[in-house]
């Protein structure tokens, strides 16, 4: 059942150039995406966000694909709706952020790189925290 909100945001184009372009984006943003899953440094949730906003102006179809994926249609809607995401996922991401900011601080021998990295993983790490937390 679609919500207000849900039915509001969702307004297909009329134009099939347009159409097929931002379903296009959206499917490439699907797939950055999911990418993010597993690269520390590349967020997820906002390209999700984004294929979202493409799929509404594009197809019903893929919008709803997308909110009712089983795997991260949930983390997405309960971002959306400002729940936040669950604990497990909070300390995953932080853990896999660290790991990687590490490893990559391990394997460079650059100060400057050193920094922007760190950076990069303490604003990623207040970001996080600063997400409500959803109890799953």
């Amino acid at each position: 059942m679609q919500n207000e909100e849900t039915i509001s945001e969702i307004n297909i184009s009329q134009r099939p150039l347009v159409r097929w372009t931002l379903m296009f984006a959206g499917t490439v943003l699907v797939g950055i995406g999911i990418l993010g899953i597993f690269l520390p440094l590349l967020p997820t949730t906002v390209f999700f966000l984004m294929a979202a906003w493409c799929y509404a102006r594009s197809s019903q179809k893929f919008y709803d694909w997308l909110h009712h994926n089983r795997y991260f249609g949930k983390y997405l809607k309960s971002y959306r709706e400002g729940k936040g995401i669950t604990r497990s996922s909070k300390i995953a991401t932080i853990v896999i952020l660290w790991g990687g900011i590490l490893y990559s601080i391990f394997v460079t021998n650059s100060l400057p790189i050193h920094l922007v990295l760190l950076a990069v993983a303490i604003g990623v790490s207040i970001h996080i925290f600063m997400i409500p937390t959803h109890k799953e």
